[in-house]
């Protein structure tokens, strides 16, 4: 039996699946513009700014995920790019980690780009590294390579906790550009002042829409930001018609 309750919530699910479609199907017959996010265009310049100055690059996905966590997978993503810029420059990518099986996988990653690139010989099993599963041992361990090394730029990609503003305050210091993604929204506030560009949120799950042309992830992204201004035209609309005695705010939202 159809429940009417439940009417308005079926017509959020069709308005969804169907703007979904519409820009599913316009990105298969013509170029959507995406908006610009200036964390993910700089990503090649970091990269060819190391390269420049003669350093590695510096990539880790912080403390607080394991490899099932979406972050991660986002970083490890974002890393294939990276890996793949770094391959074909030339330029040494050290990976610290606190968790054996993101070192492995990061390691394929790594391994992958370089011999796609023609560059076999210039990969380095010691560059991924397996620091220590414990935060502040973990922190320590990065900000040690990090003092060392002197990385040119430094991709601080995926979950971090306490760890956040230690990290990107030694690259700081250090001199080198830094790049922040997270969905860690106590974090994001240390990341934006210490770090060059910081993706915010869901822009560090939409980077590899930009980075390899995805148009499934594309289409969904257009039809994420339509259904938002929707949402918050609403919240602007119904308090108004709600002074004049239309109270709608409980059946539509």
């Amino acid at each position: 039996m159809f429940d009417p309750a439940s009417l308005v919530l079926l017509i959020w699910v069709l308005l969804t699946c169907g703007v979904v479609a519409y820009f599913s199907y316009r990105r298969r017959v013509s170029r959507l513009r995406l908006r610009a996010i200036p964390g993910i265009a700089a990503i090649e310049e970091a990269v060819g700014r190391a390269t420049e100055q003669g350093k590695p690059i510096v990539f880790t996905t912080g403390w607080g995920g394991d490899i099932q966590r979406p972050t991660t997978l986002a970083a490890l993503n974002l890393l294939r790019f990276v890996a793949g810029k770094a391959a074909s420059y030339g330029c040494r990518i050290l990976f610290p980690t606190h968790d054996p099986v993101i070192a492995e996988a990061a390691k394929e990653i790594i391994q992958t780009a370089y011999n796609e690139a023609g560059h076999p010989d210039q990969f380095r099993e010691d560059d991924v590294t397996f620091v220590s599963p414990s935060q502040f041992g973990y922190a320590s361990g990065v900000d040690g390579i990090v003092s060392r090394q002197k990385p040119g730029a430094i991709f601080l990609f995926g979950t971090f906790e306490g760890e956040a503003l230690i990290l990107a305050e030694t690259g700081n210091i250090n001199g080198a550009l830094q790049i922040a993604g997270t969905d860690s929204t106590i974090q994001l506030s240390f990341f934006i002042v210490a770090c060059d560009y910081t993706l915010i949120g869901e822009e560090l799950y939409t980077a590899s829409a930009y980075l390899t042309d995805d148009r499934r992830v594309q289409s969904s992204m257009y039809a994420q930001d339509l259904i938002r201004a929707v949402v918050v035209a609403l919240l602007l609309l119904l308090p108004i018609l709600a002074m004049f005695g239309v109270n709608l705010y409980k059946e539509i939202m």
